[in-house]
């Protein structure tokens, strides 16, 4: 699997976005915050309420400077099909990338070689294209774009704030803290 501190490796594939075909490539993704976003499969259970719940944090993303790729083995063909046959997924404005061959999900490591799908996986990528984050959970076990966000904003955080970290649960505007000899021992 793709670890943490590690580089996106070059890739190509086709996405459907707003109505359109596009080409997406790792230079795309240079130069901005990103998150790729793996789920399974279309026309499941679970993924269209991710999917969802992520459309609907996506202009407070965009505002933050960072991109959506939703990624799975379907084809771009096949998420323009969804994307018409469902009000959930209708609502989708973030690139909604197919990677049929499974170059990119085995690139991230967390494609299902048993069943060609990928596992239900998100990754944070900085400005570098250097993964910051990386959450994988079970088939059953669907994600909050709520933690997404605070993790981003937490990970913008920490990048532009050199010697300090950001504790558990926290959120915007609140304490951080400075890593230091005298502090070992006192949280």
């Amino acid at each position: 699997m793709t670890s943490i501190n590690s580089s996106i490796k070059p890739f190509n594939a086709m996405a459907f976005k707003n109505g359109e075909f596009i080409s997406i490539n790792e230079q795309d993704v240079i130069g901005k915050w990103a998150v790729f976003f793996f789920y399974p499969a279309d026309f499941t259970f679970v993924c269209p309420t991710e999917l969802g719940d992520l459309a609907d944090h996506y202009s407070e993303l965009q505002a933050r400077g960072v991109e959506v790729y939703s990624v799975s083995t379907d084809t771009h063909f096949t998420h323009k099909a969804w994307h018409e046959s469902s009000d959930t997924i209708s609502k989708i404005q973030y690139p909604m990338i197919g990677d049929p061959s499974g170059a990119i999900t085995r690139q991230f490591g967390v494609m299902r070689e048993d069943q060609g799908l990928a596992d239900r996986a998100t990754f944070i990528v900085d400005p570098d294209g250097i993964v910051q984050v990386i959450e994988v959970t079970a088939e059953g076990i669907g994600r909050n774009a709520e933690e997404l966000v605070r993790k981003i904003k937490a990970a913008q955080y920490v990048r532009n704030n050199p010697g300090e970290v950001c504790p558990a649960k926290w959120q915007e505007g609140e304490q951080t803290l400075a890593p230091s000899f005298d502090l070992v021992g006192k949280i």
